[in-house]
This record gives C-alpha cells, structure tokens and sequence, in this order.
C-alpha cells in the first residue's frame, strides 16, 4: 500500500515538473471571420509578448504587454507617450505609473482575457514582440485584417 502511494506520488510530481501547465503552449493568431489561423509561435506559461500601435489621437506609440498564466492572457503594463483619449489617466488601487526616459507605464492591472481582438490599422502598423522577434502584422495579415489572439 504505502509502495503504491509511493509510485503515484511520484507520477504527479514527474507530470508536475515535466508535463503540467508550466509547458509550451501557442500563441496564435487567427482570422476573426473564419478561425482559420494565420500565424503561431511557441510560448511558455509564464512567458510574455507584447503589440505596439500608433495611438489615433495622439499619434505616438502604445505598447500593450501580456503575460500567459493559467492560460489567460494577462495584462501587465501598458507603455506610453503622451494622454489621450483611451489612455487611462487615473491610477486604480494597486496601479503604479513610473518613467522610463520619455515613457511612462502603468503596471499593477488585475485584468485577463482570454482572447485579444485587433483591426490591423491601414495608416499605422500593429507589431507583435515575442520570443525576441518584431513582426510587423500588417505586413503579415494586411491592412483592416481582423485577427484574435489567443493562447492553447
């Protein structure tokens, strides 16, 4: 009895440490319309990635940064130039804004998605960052392209 406890205590740490949710998923991007996916790329629980865009008001750049836990796309810090329409200015409990040269970031969001939705701008570029790549989408997908990104 205490041998079979043994065996399968041992079982769950090895799929714990091996092959539980801290493996590597995809982070994918899918047409919007069809589900058909356009585009993927390896990415750990845990790992980050983030999409840039030319901000419409103001027309400097937002960068957008997001980190998988549990499978969800979590909000992490949203980096910016300048306040404009969209851009938070008021900082909610646990929020912090803090400088970086001309940047400012706001950090501490306690938001998740499961999936994020874009229309590929046709003035401006959205890039994703991720596993040390600059992808331009609009070069990828096209402009006005809808796309969705999620994480399997």
């Amino acid at each position: 009895m205490i041998l079979a406890a043994l065996v399968i205590s041992g079982a769950v740490l090895f799929i714990f440490f091996f092959g539980g949710s801290t493996g590597t998923g995809i982070l994918e991007v899918r047409s919007t319309g069809s589900g058909r996916v356009l585009g993927s790329w390896p990415l750990d629980e845990f790992g980050e990635f983030a999409v840039e865009f030319t901000h419409s008001v103001n027309q400097s750049p937002v960068r957008e940064t997001f980190r998988v836990k549990d499978g969800r796309l979590v909000l992490e810090s949203v980096r910016f130039y300048s306040f404009g329409a969209g851009i938070q200015s008021d900082l909610e409990e646990g929020q912090k804004l803090s400088r970086d040269g001309d940047a400012m970031i706001l950090s501490g969001f306690k938001v998740s998605f499961s999936e994020l939705s874009f229309i590929i701008g046709t003035v401006s570029d959205h890039v994703l960052f991720i596993n040390n790549e600059i992808i331009s989408l609009r070069e990828r997908f096209g402009t006005n392209a809808q796309i969705t990104i999620r994480y399997r």
